[in-house]
This record gives structure tokens, C-alpha cells and sequence, in this order.
């Protein structure tokens, strides 16, 4: 008998450290409630629990707010509601994303806006020390790049790769249309062309290694060496 309690105590404390128990336990939580609710963009649910007072910037066990699960699933009005109840868009989950960051790397434009109109730190940087116009960049986000670029984020800032905005939308760009705009927005916003990665490599030479033939063209035309 003595053996069977300690071993369900022990099972028990097994699942809770991997977090197998912890959310049933509080799934009816008002907190709970509204991280489900943000999660799956329920902004009639978001509102409701607003209302009851609970805490705008709950989080989760991955440190994540009702406003970057909102943010996760480009569930804009559901992140409006959260805004506009004052969440704290700078706010970073264990992966250092905030709902700004976030909005920016997964081109949800709608969201990213919000987040500028209301306080983003345009300096904040994620995981690998990019800016959320980084990650735009390598992924072909364009009106998402020009957003941010009016908005004063820095084309030439460089992560720890040793990258730029320039050489991300080169280096892990395809050459296609978005990315050939993304190179002509960069270079009309003042983008260094001419800023080598660690290796010493510039842009073109990446273009050229690619044959990112229309990027070339542009780079070429901009006086990139």
C-alpha cells in the first residue's frame, strides 16, 4: 500500500516537471482562460475576460502573453483587444520573441502596425540579435520590410551571424520578386551595399555566387563592389 503511494506521488511529480498535469489543473483559471482565448483568436472571449479585470500580460510556461499567442496565429482583432487594454508589446517569451518582433518576422502586417502604433522598441532584437526587419527580409515579407524601414529600424544593424537586412535577404532569399523588391526597398532606404558579412563577403558576391541574377543587376546599379 505504502509502495503504491509512493510510486502514484512519484509518477505524479514525473508528469508535472514535464507539464503533463499542470494545465488541467488550471485550465478553468481566468488567466488560463484568456491565454486559450487569445490562442485561438476568440475576441469576444478576450473582451469578456478583460473586463472581469483579469491581467492583460498573464503568461504562460513558455513566458508567452495572451497578445503573443494573439500574435502567433495573425489573430488581429483578438490582438487589437489586447492593445487597446494596454498589452505591453515589447514583452518577451523564453524564445525572446515579443508580439513586435513576432508580427515582423511572420509578416502579419495588420499586427506589426498595431504594435508600432503603440510603443514597439524598434532597437529590440531576437534570439540570433537581428531586428524584427531581418527575418522579413530572408522571408520575403515586402510590405512588412517597408513598414518597418519607414518606421526607422536600422537596414544596417547586424546579428550574430554577422548579418544585415541586406545579406539575409540575399544569403537565404531565392532571387524571386519579393526578395528582388526587398533589395531595391533596402537600397532606396539607404542600406550599406557594400557591408561584408564575418567572412568579408559583400551582397554581390553572395548574389553572384546564387546567381540571383536581378539582384545582382540592382546591387550593380547601386555602385556595390
Amino acid at each position: 500500500m505504502i509502495f503504491r503511494r509512493y510510486l502514484a506521488h512519484w509518477l505524479w511529480l514525473a508528469l508535472t516537471a514535464f507539464g503533463t498535469c499542470a494545465p488541467a489543473a488550471h485550465a478553468d483559471a481566468p488567466a488560463d482562460r484568456l491565454l486559450q482565448a487569445a490562442s485561438r483568436g476568440d475576441t469576444q472571449q478576450v473582451k469578456a475576460l478583460l473586463a472581469e479585470s483579469v491581467p492583460v500580460d498573464v503568461r504562460d510556461r513558455r513566458g508567452n502573453t495572451p497578445l503573443l499567442l494573439a500574435t502567433a496565429g495573425n489573430h488581429a482583432p483578438a490582438a487589437e483587444a489586447l492593445i487597446r487594454a494596454g498589452a505591453d508589446v515589447n514583452i518577451k517569451n523564453q524564445r525572446e520573441d515579443s508580439a513586435y518582433l513576432l508580427a515582423g518576422a511572420e509578416g502579419h502586417l495588420a499586427i506589426l502596425k498595431m504594435t508600432l502604433q503603440h510603443g514597439a522598441d524598434l532597437k529590440s532584437t531576437n534570439r540570433y540579435g537581428g531586428t524584427a526587419m531581418i527575418p522579413a527580409c530572408e522571408r520575403g515579407h515586402v510590405e512588412v520590410v517597408r513598414t518597418l524601414l519607414q518606421a526607422g529600424v536600422d537596414p544596417d544593424h547586424i546579428n550574430r551571424l554577422g548579418w544585415t537586412c541586406l545579406l539575409e535577404a540575399v544569403i537565404l532569399g531565392n532571387g524571386g520578386p519579393a526578395h528582388q523588391a526587398i533589395v531595391s526597398i533596402l537600397i532606396d532606404g539607404g542600406a550599406d551595399v557594400n557591408l561584408a558579412d564575418h567572412n568579408g563577403v559583400t551582397p554581390l558576391a553572395h548574389a553572384r555566387q546564387r546567381r540571383q541574377r536581378a539582384v545582382v543587376e540592382r546591387l550593380e546599379a547601386a555602385n556595390a563592389r
